[in-house]
């Protein structure tokens, strides 16, 4: 048999023999391979499956954990700020000491504080429902008591629990029905997480309770695939949270018996597989459940597989074809472009391999090329760079006399102060120390614009405290804008020149807008000092544009407080890059503006 076959190929002609050859050599192998591990993916198509659905549910749990951290943020707010403490026990004291009576006014001062507190930490993030109830039967609430009393809950089921929650441990009450009368249509769910007030001896004074829309978790579920179900368990497998209203409080009978920490499983219901994957929230004994039917599940990945298997196969046999054409036009001019890489490597950075071409060799050659002349290009920027910036470093040093010493002797006067009742005195000094505060922490080269608007203000608060007419700081900030990072002390070097060129020794106001638009972060500051003139004005902006430390004229002081124009200028441009761009318009008589446009990282 062996000599037939070996006379039947020698009979050939040479492209039948190339031909057959290429046939018995490559395409045999290559369908052979195709076929070997279209059998041994199955366990990787299952186990693709797993990682796309965990993938899916780790998403899920990252929104979902947001909310629920919105909700321990505000019960840790309330159960560990000093003030609302102080005031909510002597709420309770007066009430148990009959011989004390409480001042109207300063009753409804007090009341103002923890309502405008209670408002302040709601502001970002979800809408949330927030009580403080206190044991004499005294609440606050930040919403309309007319909707839901919030009294009447010292008869849930749930609230005599909450004497065995000491510290910060916190009662998670799964999805019960909305308590608000406008709301139970819409929102027909809530959930709720709450904790004690305890005093010193650990005696309860009052609780608090976060609330929050059950639809706020169940509108996450809604975005993730078609063919998946997500939903929300408590440790007994009931389901809290579900697309589907009328799913809340079903018991899921197939985790039952299974342990909590199986990630992922394929299960038999109504005589169909379902990859079942779960994922436990961290702070919560709470799981997110996801159900996906297992055919569906790999159904997109086994048509994947298969054109995947289609379109190498294809190309193989197509290259194979223009190999031995391309081999030797290929080789060429890579072996070309490895001398130059060796070049390269030995610190030649003059070289330059100068081939020319459309093809992918050419435009690696011309992207070696352009690489080699953006490398010089960076090394002189870097360079600059870093020359600028150790002259921009050298001046917030020189501002910075012995900051730690002065930051812990200014708290000790402060502390004095504060014992001899000058409460104002006290506040300068800590504000003060706040700034100090700043200068001190070099871990982070920028900070959120939220505390770059705390700093401002402390700022302003300084400088009223020495002056006959105090300067106002209206603020007008989106809500995004204030996650926005920025390096430290940007704001307050050009409100302190509105400060002091601006308004001189008068008094006046200063607005602060900022908001994110696309790609850009835009900060403006606007006074309504007496403005500068033309020729004024344009010999700062040409002091900006020139890299100088005298942007601001021969009036300007160095200190602590005053870094300039151009500093700030600076310090953005090697933050931001040349991305960054800073306007001034003023007139005479009508005040100046300063905006800065920031790209978005």
């Amino acid at each position: 048999m062996w000599s037939w076959i070996h006379q039947l190929v020698a009979d050939q002609s040479l492209r039948s023999k190339m031909m057959l050859a290429t046939v018995v050599c490559i395409v045999v192998p290559v369908c052979t391979t195709l076929i070997i591990y279209t059998f041994q993916t199955r366990e990787a198509v299952k186990e693709q499956a797993v990682a796309n659905a965990e993938r899916e549910l780790q998403l899920t749990e990252a929104y979902v954990s947001k909310l629920l951290e919105d909700m321990l943020y505000i019960a840790n707010f309330v159960q560990m700020d000093s003030e609302i403490n102080t005031i909510l026990k002597g709420k309770e004291n007066t009430r148990n000491s009959p011989q004390q009576t409480e001042d109207t006014y300063e009753a409804f001062i007090d009341d103002s504080k923890v309502r405008k507190t209670m408002d302040n930490i709601t502001l970002v993030g979800e809408k949330s429902y927030v009580t403080i109830l206190l044991t004499s039967g005294q609440a606050y609430a930040n919403y309309s008591t007319s909707e839901y009393d919030p009294v009447t809950m010292f008869q849930e089921r749930w609230f005599h629990q909450l004497r065995d929650v000491y510290g910060f441990e916190s009662y998670w009450i799964g999805s019960h029905p909305t308590v608000f009368k406008s709301e139970k249509k819409g929102n027909p769910y809530q959930i709720s997480v709450a904790r004690t007030l305890r005093d010193g001896s650990s005696n309860i004074y009052g609780y608090v309770v976060v609330s929050l829309d059950e639809n706020q978790f169940s509108k996450i579920f809604e975005n993730v695939a078609a063919n998946e179900e997500m939903m929300l368990v408590d440790a007994s497998h009931q389901i809290i949270s579900h697309k589907d209203d009328d799913r809340i409080g079903e018991t899921l009978s197939y985790l039952k018996g299974r342990p909590r920490n199986e990630a992922s499983t394929i299960v038999r219901i109504s005589d169909e597989d379902y990859l079942v994957s779960r994922r436990s929230i961290p702070f919560v004994d709470w799981q997110l459940v996801s159900l996906t039917p297992y055919k569906q599940a790999v159904s997109d990945i086994h048509s994947i597989f298969h054109k995947v298997f289609m379109a190498e196969l294809v190309l193989f046999v197509a290259f194979l074809f223009i190999l031995a054409y391309f081999l030797r036009v290929i080789v060429q001019p890579i072996v070309h472009l490895g001398s130059v890489a060796d070049a390269v490597q030995q610190g030649d950075l003059t070289v330059r391999s100068r081939i020319k071409g459309k093809d992918e060799i050419g435009r690696l050659a011309e992207s070696f090329d352009l690489m080699l002349d953006r490398i010089n290009a960076m090394i002189r920027d870097i360079t600059e760079t870093q020359e600028r910036k150790r002259k921009a470093e050298l001046a917030m040093l020189q501002a910075q006399i012995n900051p730690h010493f002065l930051f812990n002797a200014l708290n000790s006067i402060r502390m004095k102060v504060m014992r001899k009742g000058d409460i104002e005195s006290s506040e300068m000094i800590s504000s003060l120390s706040k700034l100090l505060r700043m200068t001190i922490d070099q871990g982070r080269e920028t900070i959120p614009f939220r505390k770059e608007i705390d700093i401002a203000k402390d700022y302003i608060h300084l400088m009223n405290m020495r002056r006959s007419t105090e300067v106002q700081l209206d603020i007008h900030v989106s809500t995004d804008a204030y996650l926005e990072e920025i390096p430290r002390f940007i704001l307050q070097p050009i409100i302190e020149n509105s400060i002091i060129h601006g308004f001189s020794q008068d008094g006046g106001t200063i607005s602060l807008d900022a908001y994110v638009e696309e790609d850009v972060f835009v900060i403006q500051i606007e006074d309504n000092g007496r403005g500068m003139s033309r020729k004024k004005l344009e010999h700062v902006q040409e002091s900006l544009i020139a890299d100088t430390a005298t942007a601001e004229g021969d009036g300007e002081r160095k200190g602590f407080s005053n870094i300039g124009l151009s500093n700030v200028f600076e310090r953005m441009r090697m933050t931001f890059g040349t991305a960054f761009r800073m306007r001034l318009e003023s007139k005479e008589g009508q005040g100046t503006k300063v905006i800065m446009f920031i790209p978005r990282r």
